[in-house]
């Protein structure tokens, strides 16, 4: 068994623009949507489907390491400052899953993260990025918590995917931690990053009726005083409050 399989995710016409990190010993495999084609390879899966979530459930259902890291195709990785996290975890028998940081094309932090060590739960992990989590596979598949495939790029709600995996592995008896650990170079530009349309202000608000039921309507009046620019004002932000 490998230490760790790097899932990724990609489609048709575009897994040669993925560049493996520097270690022999990991596994990597490729998740394509929209081709037909047979596999030619034993670590590529194709996937006559759309929708990110589902080639993240084949990355967990297929993988054989130890460890899960879910990759895009524009991803780099930063092998040493994996290992850290894998070290972490080999430690850390109990944790299922490590969330880490990424950096843009300048090395820039992509977003604020904490400076230290900390648990992850439903009010701090909404930022969170794929290709910013290794998973304990085990966990997972005991837990039998797999990624909400109503969410997530190409779905109707193209965002939240990651903060929802990672609310229903809490739940359901798991746990996560942030580690300060720069383990990925991705794009300033992303899904995440997309506030100007109404489809933008709904697809969040569903996120927060997924993770919080009944009491989104208070989460997301929270969220929109905070957010009140990026929403486009009041009226907007009103509207995201009621989920509209």
């Amino acid at each position: 068994m490998p230490m760790l399989t790097i899932g990724y995710s990609t489609l048709a016409g575009r897994a040669g623009n993925i560049v493996y990190p520097d270690n022999p010993s990991w596994q990597y495999q490729q998740h394509i949507q929209g081709a037909k084609t047979k596999p030619q390879r034993p670590d590529t899966f194709y996937l006559e489907s759309k929708g990110v979530a589902k080639s993240r459930n084949s990355a967990i259902e297929n993988a054989n390491g130890k460890y899960l890291l879910f990759g895009d195709d524009d991803v780099l990785f930063n092998t040493s400052e994996i290992q850290k996290a894998l070290d972490y975890l080999e430690k850390n028998p109990k944790v299922s899953l490590v969330l880490a940081a990424a950096v843009d094309e300048t090395g820039k932090l992509r977003k604020n993260y904490p400076e230290k060590e900390t648990e992850l739960n439903r009010f701090n992990s909404a930022k969170a990025a794929t290709y910013e989590m290794i998973l304990r596979v085990e966990h997972a598949k005991n837990l039998n918590v797999r990624f909400d495939e109503d969410f997530g790029a190409g779905a109707k709600n193209y965002l939240g995917d990651e903060y929802i995996f990672i609310v229903d592995l809490i739940k359901a008896g798991g746990s996560a931690v942030f580690l300060p650990l720069k383990i990925a170079v991705h794009p300033a530009d992303s899904s995440g990053s997309r506030w100007g349309e109404k489809q933008d202000r709904i697809a969040r608000a569903m996120v927060f009726s997924r993770v919080f039921g009944k009491l989104a309507i208070f989460v997301r009046a929270g969220f929109a005083l905070r957010r009140l620019n990026e929403l486009g004002g009041l009226s907007n932000a009103l509207r995201f409050t009621f989920g509209r």
